[in-house]
């Protein structure tokens, strides 16, 4: 089992910035993937950025690549997202999740952050 809490949102306002954190605690040395997804109310939930644990690699979706950054912290079980240069269209609730290796998509998730973008 793996269990995660993301922290870090918040109000700010459009061009500012914020850095989301995503602890994980259990099982995380079975973790392959993690990633950042946010839902908007009334929308899908939707793919934001992921990191292969092992290797560093990262992925982005186009909407947020050149502004987003998404970073570990091995010794801390810890997954970050760094916002930047935030948009209104950012505003919805963030989502890390895990990845097990003997998995083929998402198995757990955490409760989810509030970022609220105003202009």
């Amino acid at each position: 089992q793996v269990q995660l809490v993301e922290s870090g949102g918040g109000l700010v306002q459009a061009g500012g910035s914020l850095r989301l954190s995503c602890a994980a605690s259990g099982r995380t040395f079975s973790s392959y993937r993690v990633g950042w997804f946010r839902q908007a109310p009334g929308k899908e939930r939707e793919f934001v950025a992921s990191i292969i644990w092992s290797a560093g690699r990262t992925y982005y979706e186009d909407s947020v690549k050149g502004r987003f950054t998404i970073s570990g912290d091995n010794a801390k079980n810890t997954v970050y997202l760094q916002m930047n240069r935030l948009k209104v269209e950012d505003t919805a609730v963030y989502y890390c999740a895990a990845q097990m290796w003997t998995s083929s998509g998402y198995d757990y998730w955490g409760q989810g952050t509030q970022v609220t973008v105003s202009s």
